[in-house]
């Protein structure tokens, strides 16, 4: 009798026992965010994702594949969120000024909000965007929030309250930066300075600097 012939491999399958696809991906995704977070891609352990989830190390792979897939779904997961937020302004339905204001503040106190955004970047950037590179999804998540800020832009020009030729990529890597360098610095720079910038009022008195920065920079 002839032996069979080697198949292709099947995918995996769906781990039985689950009754909540989405919730069960949901809290791995939950997890996995605090592990990489205080530990790194290199430091996080599966196995403790899957204890601070309370789903089997079997259905993490079925949904992601390895840690690696994992680790790249929690980018794309909190790249998504941001942007999310952001579309829930209605800033392109806003006067320009006053549209720019709340972008910049949003930006700002979502950085103070959310700590393990700022610590999954600067992970990924010690990668060199290695991982963040590999998706297909990025790219579309950062469009519309570019096309938002160059119809700002241009209204204002057009309404002589922003200066004319503003690029829109790096006026938003501006308000970032203002507020990035600020919280993942302000520990050091606190030590440096000698003054305690983690406080409310430091906070508070940040933001307000960073409004006046930008908007001072696109006035006419």
């Amino acid at each position: 009798m002839d032996a069979p012939s080697p198949s292709k491999a099947s995918p995996p399958r769906r781990p039985s026992g689950e009754r909540d696809p989405e919730r069960t991906r949901a809290a791995i995704l939950a997890a996995a965010t605090e592990e990489f977070t205080a530990h790194g891609l290199n430091g996080a352990r599966v196995d403790e994702i899957a204890r601070r989830s309370g789903v089997n190390k079997r259905m993490i792979y079925y949904y992601f594949g390895d840690k690696d897939g994992l680790y790249l779904a929690v980018l794309e997961e909190i790249y998504a969120d941001i942007r999310n937020a952001e579309i829930r302004l209605h800033l392109a339905d806003r006067d320009p000024v006053d549209a720019m204001r709340e972008l910049v503040a949003f930006t700002w106190n979502y950085f103070i909000e959310h700590p393990e955004f700022l610590s999954l970047l600067g992970t990924e950037n010690l990668h060199r965007a290695r991982y963040l590179r590999t998706s297909k999804k990025i790219r579309e998540l950062h469009s519309p929030l570019v096309g938002i800020i160059g119809q700002l832009l241009a209204r204002g020009a057009q309404e002589k309250v922003f200066r004319p030729g503003v690029d829109p990529v790096q006026l938003y890597i501006d308000i970032a930066s203002l507020g990035f360098f600020y919280m993942s610095n302000r520990f050091t720079l606190s030590t440096i300075f000698g003054r305690d910038l983690g406080t409310a009022e430091a906070l508070a008195e940040r933001g307000r600097h960073i409004e006046e920065v930008v908007l001072g920079y696109l006035r006419p």
